[in-house]
C-alpha cells in the first residue's frame, strides 16, 4: 500500500524525532550597552554640575550658560566613556565564555497545549444564560425592534 509506504519526507522526519539534536553553543555573560550609555551621560552631567555650579564663576557668564556649555561636552564625553567600558566588559565575558553540549527535546502531543479542546472544568453557556440579558440593559424580544411603547427615541 502506499499509504504503508513512508516518503522520503516522512522518513526524515521520524528519523529526527528518534535522535535527538545535539549542538554546541557558547554561554557567556555580556553587558547591556544603553544602561552604560545612559550612566555614563548622567555622570558626564553631574560633572558639568559640579564645573558650573562648584567652582569660582566667572563675571562674564551666568552659570548657567556654563552648566550648559559643559553639560554638552561632558555628557556627550562620558556616553563615549560609558560605551568604551561597555566594550570592554563585552571583550572580557568573551574570554570567560564557557561551552556546552545542549540537545534538543523532542515535543510530544501530550506537552502541546490544547487550546481547541475546552477544559472540563470550564463553565459552558447555558440556554437559559442566553436568554437573560445582563442587569442594567433593556430587554429585547425577538421581532422587537425597539420602537414599541415603552422605548423613547
Amino acid at each position: 500500500m502506499a499509504s504503508d509506504d513512508p516518503t522520503p519526507e516522512r522518513r526524515e522526519n521520524v528519523e529526527r524525532h528518534a535522535t535527538p539534536e545535539r549542538r554546541g553553543i557558547t554561554v557567556r555573560r555580556a553587558p547591556k550597552y544603553v544602561p552604560f550609555l545612559i550612566l555614563g551621560g548622567l555622570v558626564g552631567i553631574a560633572v558639568a554640575a559640579i564645573i558650573a555650579y562648584a567652582l569660582p564663576a566667572s563675571a562674564s557668564y551666568d552659570p548657567g550658560t556654563v552648566f550648559g556649555f559643559f553639560m554638552v561636552l561632558c555628557g556627550a564625553g562620558g556616553v563615549i566613556l560609558g560605551a568604551i567600558a561597555a566594550l570592554v566588559l563585552d571583550r572580557l565575558s568573551v574570554k570567560r565564555a564557557e561551552h556546552a553540549l545542549v540537545e534538543a527535546v523532542p515535543e510530544t502531543e501530550e506537552s502541546l497545549p490544547d487550546a481547541e479542546q475546552p477544559t472540563p472544568d470550564a463553565e459552558q453557556p447555558t440556554p437559559e444564560a442566553e436568554q437573560h440579558p445582563a442587569p442594567g440593559h433593556p430587554q429585547q424580544q425577538q421581532g422587537d425592534n425597539g420602537s414599541g411603547p415603552g422605548h423613547r427615541s
